[in-house]
């Protein structure tokens, strides 16, 4: 897969479609040492924040994924074509406690330009983030008591902005049409 590096000003999506329709891969820990666990997500955002370009993500502390995001200082987040959605079913159902599950899937780990994390070769998009925030859902700061639903068992999701590092994405992710002086 043919990426190339794209400046956070030039990175063009369309956002709601790649959370929701698309899905995402976190992954966090070290690759070097082959200390990293991956999960699907598909709950949360991009945008400016504090200035910065920032990728947002949530994570379960029931989720083992949620260790390493508390351990490692950054993460990266990878899109992938349709033709890789069972991959992504499966590394978003079943738990890395239990095993080896990305060895289980067609995927495979690389190393990121930048952060610890791994990105993956036959990604799409490759987003590399250094945490910058981190806070725990209270269900009595919620203003929508249907949100309440989302949590039947209680455990509140971990969100974490990520200063956006690096950006590879194939053509597509590209703007092309955007005035370079902003």
């Amino acid at each position: 897969m043919k990426r190339i590096s794209i400046s956070p000003k030039d990175f063009q999506t369309r956002i709601h479609h790649l959370w929701y329709h698309q899905s995402l891969l976190l992954s966090s820990g070290d690759f070097s040492k082959n200390e990293f666990n991956c999960m699907t997500v598909g709950w949360g955002s991009i945008g400016t924040m504090w200035s910065m370009p920032f990728v947002q993500v949530v994570v379960r502390p029931t989720r083992y994924t949620h260790q390493f995001m508390e351990k490692y200082s950054d993460f990266t987040v990878s899109a992938f074509g349709r033709e890789y959605q069972k991959d992504l079913n499966l590394l978003g159902t079943k738990s890395g406690r239990d095993g080896d599950k990305l060895a289980e899937t067609s995927l495979t780990p690389i190393k990121s330009s930048i952060v610890a994390a791994p990105g993956y070769a036959e990604a799409e998009l490759v987003i590399e983030c250094k945490k910058m925030f981190s806070s725990t859902f209270k269900p009595e700061e919620f203003f929508d008591p249907t949100i309440e639903d989302k949590y039947p068992n209680k455990d509140y999701h971990t969100v974490y902005y990520g200063s956006i590092k690096a950006i590879f994405g194939t053509e597509k992710y590209l703007a092309t049409n955007i005035n370079s002086d902003s």
